[in-house]
């Protein structure tokens, strides 16, 4: 699989332009799997009315993006605000390269002293697909930052954990340290997407990157900068780092 991680700086953007500038990102890249951040179509920003701008899985964005996945023949992740009813999931959609819906993963725990906790009901587990001949997870942002979340995603079988977030400027350690240290103890591949710049009032720490199963960044967006990194990401990483450090076998005794 060739996996790409796109940090955004869009802030002001509508959702037609946030759209547009991805496209240019990924065209001619050949992707077959591309991570956008969270709360992608309308940035994460905590003066805006989600109830208004939030979506069902199947709204006007989700096909957009469904066309554009089409048009390029990629699969495509990204979050986003969901209406489902009258609740409110601050969630993240899985579509194929055909256009079909895959997977919808609904953030579980909130980021602390946040918007989110009045604004997104809480979902239920890690959700995950198959792509590519890879068993994907999916988790959002403050998940990542529990090693249950990781552990929960490598036992189900996962080769890689895709991660949109939107982590603020003060919190660079948890790109920089704790997430590779989630794909080290895990032996898995992850996909970590943040914005970058500032909106509503929150500054983002950008960082994004794409993590081996061995812990070593593969690719890395500079803090503050918008971009696109690519890696080929394959499951012999992953048999490997299991076999070599077998924590997933051995946790279950401790």
């Amino acid at each position: 699989m060739k996996l790409g991680v796109y940090q955004c700086r869009d802030a002001g953007l509508s959702t037609a332009e946030r759209l547009a500038k991805v496209e240019k990102h990924i065209t001619g890249q050949a992707l077959d799997l591309v991570l956008c951040p969270e709360l992608f179509p309308t940035g994460y920003n905590p003066t805006l009315d989600y109830g208004a701008l939030s979506e069902p899985s199947d709204g006007p964005f989700a096909q957009a993006m469904a066309r554009l996945a089409r048009n390029q023949g990629t699969a495509i992740a990204y979050g986003y605000p969901e209406r489902a009813g009258d609740t409110l999931y601050n969630s993240a959609a899985l579509i194929g390269a055909t256009g079909t819906l895959l997977a919808n993963h609904r953030k579980r725990l909130p980021s602390p002293q946040s918007f989110e906790a009045v604004t997104f009901a809480k979902g239920p587990s890690v959700t995950f697909a198959d792509l590519c001949g890879l068993r994907v997870a999916i988790i959002i942002c403050y998940e990542v930052e529990f090693p249950e979340s990781l552990r929960q995603a490598a036992q189900g079988g996962a080769h890689l954990v895709l991660v949109p977030t939107a982590l603020g400027a003060d919190w660079g350690v948890v790109a920089e340290k704790m997430v590779p240290t989630r794909a080290f103890e895990n032996g898995v591949w992850l996909a970590y997407a943040d914005h970058a710049g500032e909106e509503g009032g929150l500054a983002f720490f950008g960082g994004s990157r794409i993590v081996a199963p061995d812990g070593q960044d593969v690719a890395v967006v500079g803090p503050g900068r918008e971009g696109l990194i690519t890696s080929d990401v394959d499951v012999t990483g992953v048999v490997a780092a299991q076999a070599r450090l077998p924590y997933l076998k051995n946790c279950l005794e401790l």
